[in-house]
């Protein structure tokens, strides 16, 4: 399987991979370290703490490593009057007959809180290569589907600006 991502979520990625190498990971080494001289390990919370953090920090650098190597390089750019990653897009739900601005972006980005959807989400799916006008089908996973309408679209690039999620 391929993690579709632009070479600007590469590159985000990578400047996290070369922090957490060369900054947290040996701070936290140490902190371990540190931790362990405190004595009875059985009962030192510090050390059980900062060994669960040194846990994380790998299984992050793990999840990056293999996002990136795993990735398929797909391009930002799209027509002027097509909806593509990045751009922001105002669609008009049917159902509720409400508007609203969502920017498309890849899996790695998204926040459907702050109206970040993914390009592979139900609604991602529908609007993405659509125009202003068009009336797209949203389906959901449950077989459930809405329509909503394509209202606007602003034009938008990857400026490096939105963060990659964390877990």
């Amino acid at each position: 399987m391929h993690n579709e991502l632009t070479q600007m979520d590469i590159q985000k990625m990578q400047e996290e991979i070369e922090y957490r190498v060369t900054v947290l990971r040996p701070k936290i080494v140490e902190d371990v370290a540190t931790a362990r001289a405190f004595g009875d390990l059985s009962e030192n919370y510090e050390y059980k703490a900062a060994k669960q953090e040194l846990r994380k920090c790998d299984s992050r650098l793990r999840y990056l490593r293999n996002m990136i190597r795993t990735a398929k390089v797909i391009p930002t750019d799209t027509r002027a009057d097509v909806a593509g990653l990045y751009d922001k897009i105002a669609v008009y739900f049917e159902e509720d007959q409400e508007e609203e601005v969502i920017e498309l972006v890849t899996t790695i980005r998204q926040n459907a809180m702050k109206g970040l959807i993914s390009k592979e989400s139900p609604l991602g799916k529908a609007v993405l290569g659509r125009r202003v006008g068009d009336r797209a089908e949203v389906k959901l996973e449950d077989g459930d589907s809405y329509f909503v309408t394509i209202r606007r679209i602003e034009k938008g690039q990857d400026d490096g600006s939105l963060p990659i999620n964390r877990f």
